[in-house]
Parts: structure tokens; C-alpha cells; sequence
């Protein structure tokens, strides 16, 4: 099989036996439709050492390279032999596949220079974040930083070898502190019934009066280990906040709430996170929140940090989370911070919503974490009027979305954010329901991957909800429409499809990639920054008069995303 460097160039069309493959396909071809013979002779053009490994591509060998490819035809006549001598369908190696989908992509680009000339689209709007390489990036996220006022935070690492895989891992340690304990705060914990220690801890914290500081750990999620107590890693989490109290001259740990995220059924590796508080207090500083969200990432590609400022006073928000993403919540740890006076019953009947309708609407792939926490946590410095809650509430939830948009942009090998919009819906909870039947669809998933508007796909996640939920009489599908990257692709019960929209809506899925390219196993592996904010639009449109309205955001499904997954654990 040939071995293709990840990141290099696709090959050209100009070698011998692939332009030998390419004009036998497009003589032999009747009407756009390409036989078993044809593919047979075209087989037969090469060795079968250097062309057929194991596995091929029927799509892809049809018709992708019907529609690329338009060479002069050869005659027939000279493939008479060897044919007789092959009788093997058309393999795609890695490298012919590359070569292919770029001669599609050339040949949809050259056929309509001036596709986008006199036409919107959501993609075709400026985003309004871009950068061009990591250091912009990074520069952006140090100008927004700023921690609001009460609040430090500082992190250090230590090595250690788990106890049940012996090989040397690399643990962060970071803390979140208040100069003084607050009533003024608010959790959001994972409904999975395995849930990790600290989110057991977090239960207990969630009802006492006070809270001053956080300790959050990379690598290890402290879920339900074996070994000393068998209370699932409660004993380990409470040592570790006893520790963190006693270097902070707190009066008991009670005061200090854990979060931990990595690796599930390993057992924290308590006495050298408490051996590395002292290093972490000497990087305590109150400038930035940078080093925190830097330090809480496990798969990540990037930190992520939103900020606002409102009334005086500022919200800052950091979150970690790549894979095991599904709410409720999702594999996440979110810390949103403010300086702004609300009282803890306000925040506490905020945080519901704010999750609601931002890390409750995301998915990376469909899993639930058992770990998941949201803390709203409040210095009180700033002192508001009751009258700036709704302002403040509504920058809260922009804050958060973002934030969750984050999530989904640096998941684990994603190249593609899908933003779908579910409108006119009978109630809220259809529309989140059949939002994730759609986002969660592999086929759809993988079709976005490869630049692929396989509408069919979007139609057919739609009428899977609708019929195994006995919807049928509720949502009539001739009243539904379906949109693609603002066009509409479905409607009154019949695909609406040409070759235009066609080229239309592969270009918009081609500007939605944060790597761009054809599809190759590195795709979405070795991104380090969010170039842009495109995203790829669907909507599904249920007809309801008035209804509800929901945007959720979904990821597309890379070789990366399995490849990071098959060996997580190292």
C-alpha cells in the first residue's frame, strides 16, 4: 500500500497509469454512469501491487471522478487484453483518493469563477474572529484576559505513573482563588450516573454558604477508581482540598471546590498533586487568566477565554473540552468568573438557562461526560443595581455561547463546526431533541468531512426522529423545509437540487474547514489555533406557526477524531 506523509500535497494527474485510469473511466462512460467493466479495465492499467490495497470506494470511483475529470477519450479497442487479464474493480489508494477529490474541487471552481458574486450566504459573511498564525492568536486571547477584580489564579505540573498502566504521564495543577470566601455562586453538574468524585464533592459544596477557591487537575478524571476507601475517589478529592485550604490559610477545605478531567477509572494520584501546591502558589497572580486556561486542557488544541465588560465590572469565562462531548453538560470543565455583585439566588436562577442554551446545545460525538461542571463564581467587588440584571444576564449567555462554540471549533479532529438552527417547532424540547438526532448523524458528519452536501443525509436524520417518536401526525414533512448554507435544499415534500447549488454548497462546506484541503487522515489533526469562525449553516424548518427556536452546534467526524481516540489514554 503506498504510504502518504500526513500534511504533504496531493498528487497531480499527470502520471501515466492514473491518466491511463482517468481517460479509460471517462471512454467507457455512458451517460454519467460507469460499469463494473469499465472500472475492471481501468484496474487493469497498473500493477496490482502498487494499486489495490484492501478496501475501495464506489462513490468516490463513480462519480467523483466522472464529474472531475473531462480528458479526451481513447479507444476502447486497446484495453481488449487486459482486460482478460484483470477483472478487479477500482481500489483507491491514499494517493489516487487525494488526487481525485482536488481535480473535483479544481473542475467545480473553474466551471463558476463567479459563483458568490451577487450571492449571500452565512458563510459568505465575515466571521468576526480571524487569524493567521498561533502568536495572533495568542496575543488576542492575552488582550482579553484580564482578571476581574478578587479573583488569582496560577498552575504548575508534576510527572507520575499511574498505578494501573505503567508508563509516565504529566499531571497540571491549576487553582482559581478569591482574595475572600463568596456566597455568590452557582454549579452546573453532569447527569451521567457514574459520576467523577469531584462532581460528588461538587454536590456538597453546591449547599454551603461559602466558596474561595477551585482546584482543577488535567490527565487523571478521578472516576469511581479502585484501591484504598472504595468511596470512587471522594477521599483522595477532599485530601487534595485540604491541602490547597491549608496553604491558603483557609479555615477548612470545605472551602475549596475540585474539578478533575483525563482519563476515567484511574486513581488521582493525590499525595503528589498536594506536593505540588506550594509550586502552584508561587505562580498565583491576578493579572491575567491565561495560565489557567492554558493549564485546565487535556486534548485540547488551543486554550479558549471570552470576555465581556458590563456596568462597571467584567465577566471572563475559560473552558476546557474536546472529546466525550454531549451535554448534559458536555466533557467541560467551564469557570466563568465576574467581579459584578449578583446575589447568589439571581445566579442561581441564571445558570440554568445560560447552560441551556449554550454548552446543553453542543456535540462533538453524541457522548456524555462523567465529569462535566459549570461554576459561576462571583467576587462581589463591583456593586450593581438591580436594574442592570437583564443586561448583565443577557452578556452572560453571549459569553457562554461563544464559549460552547469553542468547544465544538477546537474538538477533538474537528475541521468542520456545524451550526444548525431548528425553527418553528412545536416546543423546545423537539427542537433540542431532533437538533442532536441531526449534529449526532455519522453519515452527515462524515459527508460535511469530506466537503460532500449529501442533503439526502440532513432529510434523512430528520424523518429518523420524527417517525421513531410517532411525530408523523404533529410534523407533517411537506410543511418542513430544509436549508443548506442558506439555500434551500427541501421543500414541500421534494428535494429542491441543481448543479449550481450543488457547486454552491461545496464551496460554502470549503470555506467553513479550518484546515483546508481535501480530506486526508490528518485533516483536523494538527491545528493549533481557530483560523476563523465560519461555520457550516443547515436549518430545519418544522412549519409550525410561531414555535419555538434552537441553535445547536455540531462537529464533523475526521480520521483525526478517531485516531486521537484509539490511543487516548498515552
Amino acid at each position: 500500500m503506498t504510504t502518504i506523509t500526513p500534511r504533504s500535497p496531493p498528487p497531480t494527474l499527470t502520471s501515466p497509469p492514473r491518466e491511463c485510469r482517468r481517460r479509460a473511466i471517462m471512454a467507457l462512460r455512458p451517460a454519467g454512469f460507469i460499469s463494473l467493466t469499465a472500472l475492471a479495465i481501468v484496474a487493469a492499467t497498473t500493477s496490482t501491487s502498487s494499486f489495490m490495497p484492501p478496501g475501495f470506494c464506489f462513490r468516490r470511483a463513480f462519480a467523483t471522478t466522472t464529474r472531475a475529470c473531462n480528458v479526451p477519450s481513447l479507444s476502447s479497442s486497446g484495453f481488449h487484453n487486459t482486460l482478460t487479464t484483470h477483472h478487479r474493480a477500482l481500489f483507491l489508494t491514499p494517493e489516487n483518493q487525494h488526487a481525485i477529490d482536488e481535480a473535483r474541487r479544481r473542475q467545480f471552481r473553474a466551471s463558476s469563477t463567479t459563483l458568490h458574486a451577487s450571492t449571500s450566504s452565512p458563510s459568505s459573511q465575515p466571521s468576526s474572529l480571524t487569524f493567521s498564525t498561533k502568536d495572533e492568536y495568542f496575543a488576542h486571547l492575552s488582550s482579553i484576559a484580564d482578571l476581574p477584580l478578587g479573583f488569582k489564579v496560577g498552575t504548575s505540573w508534576i510527572s507520575f505513573t499511574p498505578q494501573e498502566a505503567n508508563f509516565p504521564s504529566r499531571m497540571n495543577v491549576t487553582l482559581i482563588a478569591l482574595d475572600e470566601p463568596t456566597d455568590k455562586f452557582a454549579l452546573a453538574l453532569t447527569k451521567n450516573a457514574f459520576p467523577g468524585a469531584p462532581v460528588r464533592v461538587g454536590k456538597q459544596r453546591k449547599e454551603q454558604p461559602l466558596l474561595q477557591a477551585i482546584v482543577v487537575n488535567n490527565k487523571i478524571s478521578n472516576v469511581c477508581p479502585g484501591g484504598y476507601g472504595g468511596d470512587g475517589g471522594v477521599a483522595d478529592a477532599e485530601l487534595v482540598c485540604a491541602a490547597v485550604a491549608k496553604h491558603l490559610n483557609l479555615p477548612s477545605g470545605s472551602l475549596v471546590l475540585p474539578s478533575s478531567t483525563g482519563v476515567i477509572g484511574w486513581r488521582l494520584p493525590f499525595q503528589a498533586v498536594i506536593d505540588a501546591v506550594p509550586s502552584v502558589l508561587k505562580t498565583m497572580q491576578s493579572t491575567s487568566i491565561l495560565p489557567a486556561a492554558a493549564g485546565i486542557i487535556t486534548t485540547d488544541r488551543y486554550p479558549k477565554i471570552r470576555a465581556a465588560s458590563i456596568g462597571g465590572g467584567k465577566i471572563v469565562g475559560i473552558a476546557k473540552g474536546a472529546g466525550m462531548i454531549e451535554p448534559n453538560l458536555a466533557t467541560m470543565l467551564v469557570y466563568l468568573l465576574t467581579d459584578l455583585a449578583v446575589p447568589r439566588e439571581v445566579l442561581r436562577q441564571w445558570l440554568p438557562e445560560v447552560v441551556g442554551g449554550s454548552f446543553n446545545c453542543i456535540s462533538v460525538d453524541s457522548d456524555q461526560s462523567t465529569s462535566d461542571t459549570v461554576v459561576l463564581l462571583s467576587s462581589g467587588k463591583v456593586p450593581v443595581d438591580e436594574a442592570d440584571y437583564p443586561a448583565i444576564k443577557e452578556s452572560l449567555i453571549s459569553l457562554a455561547r461563544k464559549l460552547a462554540e469553542d468547544i465544538v471549533r477546537n474538538g477533538e479532529g474537528t475541521n468542520h463546526v456545524i451550526e444548525l438552527k431548528v425553527s418553528h417547532a412545536p416546543s423546545l424540547a423537539i427542537a433540542r431533541a431532533l437538533g442532536r438526532q441531526v449534529i449526532n448523524s455519522p453519515l452527515l458528519k462524515c459527508a460535511i468531512a469530506g466537503n460532500d452536501p449529501n442533503v439526502g443525509r440532513l432529510a434523512a436524520a430528520v424523518g429518523s426522529y420524527v417517525g421513531n417518536q410517532g411525530l408523523e401526525s404533529d410534523l407533517r414533512l411537506e410543511k418542513c423545509r430544509l436549508l443548506m448554507g442558506g439555500k434551500i435544499v427541501f421543500k414541500g415534500g421534494a428535494f429542491e437540487l441543481d448543479p449550481e447549488k450543488e457547486r454552491y454548497l461545496v464551496e460554502h462546506m470549503e470555506a467553513a474547514q479550518l484546515e483546508p484541503g481535501p480530506l486526508t487522515m490528518a485533516s483536523g489533526a494538527h491545528i493549533e489555533f481557530p483560523p476563523h469562525e465560519r461555520n457550516v449553516m443547515l436549518e430545519v424548518d418544522l412549519g409550525e406557526e410561531g414555535g419555538e427556536e434552537l441553535t445547536l452546534f455540531g462537529s464533523d467526524l475526521t480520521y483525526a477524531y478517531v485516531t486521537e481516540n484509539a490511543d487516548y489514554r498515552s
